[in-house]
């Protein structure tokens, strides 16, 4: 089976799973998610995933029915089932299934899982960005369903032939339509608070942690779009991207002009996800 989806229990081809139309994601998108890249069974940094996931549901005031322990042993045994090597495992709780009503309902949560494959990115690649104006609600912190900014963003980046889109409030950069944006400068590496403004990525905090194992300066402070299009490296990171650099933002060349420190970054992400997983470069 190469794409499996699992609801309250009930699971098979993710392409023949129904859902209850009464259930609050399809009407409010009230439910928060998470995601996690997986190589040969091993789904790396689950422990940070799920944490983050329990953190959205408590902010939400939504109980996800189930222990922490109970939904890793659901994930990990999901995963079993599927035949890829490299695969992103998807899993979301809604508040629950009631007719449309805004309040909160009573009775339990509903566990949507989604199973599919997802290659382990090639971190020599660049890539091209556009700039968005930041127009989303101020809980970016919170890992919900309401992804509509995000949706429109990632269109427009389609639209100009890039990989993603940069969020910025005035002259500020927060984030990516799905993934952060962080930039180095004179040998630091600089990302955007965790605040309410963004979501505070695995792969965010894992970039911090790997610099202060290699010796790399970290900052977390705002930075600017000028600071953004005259930094010596930018790069993007997310779950299923890790650590990607960036050649063009708007059109305009950025970058490349410490590509030691940017690979030496990158190949200690990797050398720790081949340490966790097994994964071996083709």
């Amino acid at each position: 089976m190469d794409a499996l989806g699992y609801y309250n229990g009930t699971w098979g081809p993710l392409d023949e799973m129904t859902v209850p139309m009464n259930d609050r994601a399809c009407f409010f998108g009230d439910g928060v998610y998470d995601a996690a890249i997986c190589y040969k069974k091993t789904i790396y940094l689950l422990d940070n995933h799920v944490d983050r996931f329990f953190n959205s549901a408590k902010l939400l005031e939504i109980n996800p029915g189930l222990s922490k322990e109970k939904l890793k042993a659901i994930l990990n045994d999901m995963t079993a089932k599927v035949d890829h090597d490299e695969v992103l495992v998807y899993w979301q709780v809604s508040r629950g299934t009631a007719r449309r009503n805004h309040v909160f309902p009573d009775g339990p949560s509903n566990l949507w899982i989604m199973i599919k494959a997802a290659a382990v990115p090639d971190l020599g690649k660049k890539v091209k960005l556009v700039t968005v104006e930041d127009t989303r609600f101020l809980h970016c912190n919170i890992k919900t369903l309401n992804l509509i900014p995000g949706v429109i963003a990632a269109q427009r980046a389609k639209e100009a032939g890039a990989h993603e889109a940069v969020f910025h409030r005035g002259n500020i950069v927060t984030e990516c339509a799905h993934s952060n944006v962080h930039i180095l400068k004179n040998g630091t590496f600089i990302t955007h608070p965790a605040d309410r403004y963004i979501l505070k990525g695995i792969a965010r905090g894992h970039l911090t942690r790997i610099c202060d194992t290699i010796g790399v300066p970290v900052e977390e402070r705002e930075f600017t779009l000028d600071e953004l299009f005259d930094a010596d490296e930018a790069l993007t990171s997310s779950t299923s991207t890790f650590g990607l650099g960036v050649d063009y933002i708007d059109g305009k060349p950025v970058g490349g002009r410490d590509p030691e420190l940017l690979e030496k970054i990158q190949n200690a992400v990797m050398a720790d996800f081949s340490m966790a997983t097994g994964y071996q470069k083709p």
